[in-house]
């Protein structure tokens, strides 16, 4: 195993739109809107098109998949990557782990486990 991953569990590739609360560094509060790039039993990489909140920082993420039954939880952004055309903050949960791993982890796996096999091409 590689010494330098930190994670444990499986992450699976899948977007679930989220809306990320945060303070700036003023004390404002800043809402953004995204997608999960991919999810895991302890946290998830999102992608943020205008914002990204500083690493080290407290959030509270609001899973907004389904409407009825919005999860939220707080979070601690642990990795940005600022690539222009496509900007992430990586996020590890502080609280609310059984709620996470029930009702968007396991549920990340139950779609990814129902979708059909790409077809290969054939050239």
């Amino acid at each position: 195993m590689n010494m330098n991953e930190r994670r444990n569990g499986s992450r699976f590739v899948i977007s679930f739109p989220v809306r990320i609360k945060w303070k700036d560094d003023t004390g404002r509060e800043v809402v953004e809107e995204g997608l999960t790039e991919n999810v895991g039993p302890h946290g998830t990489l999102v992608f943020l098109p205008r914002l990204l909140p500083t690493v080290g920082s407290k959030v509270n993420l609001t899973v907004t998949e389904n409407a009825d039954d919005e999860v939220s939880v707080t979070a601690q952004v642990i990795r940005l990557e600022r690539n222009a055309a496509h900007p992430q903050a990586a996020f590890q949960l502080t609280d609310s782990l059984r709620l996470w791993k029930k009702k968007v982890w396991e549920h990340a796996a139950e779609i990814v486990a129902n979708q059909a096999p790409d077809e290969t091409d054939e050239w």
